[in-house]
């Protein structure tokens, strides 16, 4: 598998696999052509030096797999960074192979080479397998997340 960074060309194909779940169908507006609301949000992660926008490809060059990494400075733990790793994806027909892990752990290590002192995540509870898949990993639920959603 190749990791590279994703480009303007791969956001069609990533909002296809982020909008390809059941919690995806319901927040997400994949079509062809791409809305422009996802190529400017493109803009703006890609010129920020602390998102990473990931995708993964296989032996024949097509995607496979996407995920994100945030990169956020801290003053706590004397100025630390943790990474944050969001909307991963596995494309559908590729799922249950062992991508994922293997994404994890590429994430896990390009955290490590950002200095990071610790892996984060948020997952909806409404997922009981990601949960699950998380913990086999090594991540532990160490605090109750909350949100607000504006409208």
């Amino acid at each position: 598998m190749i990791f590279r960074i994703a480009t303007e060309n791969d956001v069609s194909t990533i909002v296809k696999m982020i909008a390809h779940d059941g919690l995806g169908k319901k927040r997400e507006h994949f079509k062809n052509p791409i809305p422009d609301e996802y190529l400017k949000a493109f803009e703006k992660i890609d010129s920020d030096e602390n998102q990473e926008l990931i995708v993964v490809e296989n032996e024949n060059s097509e995607i496979i797999g996407t995920l994100q990494l945030s990169f956020i400075q801290y003053l706590t733990y004397r100025g630390g960074i943790r990474a944050q790793i969001e909307a991963v994806r596995i494309r559908k027909d590729k799922r249950g192979l062992g991508i994922g892990k293997t994404m994890f752990e590429w994430a896990i290590q390009r955290a490590k080479e950002r200095k990071a002192h610790l892996l984060q995540l948020t997952t909806d509870k409404k997922r009981p397998k990601a949960i699950k898949f998380y913990e086999e990993l090594g991540f532990k639920a160490s605090h109750e997340g909350m949100k607000i959603h504006f409208e």
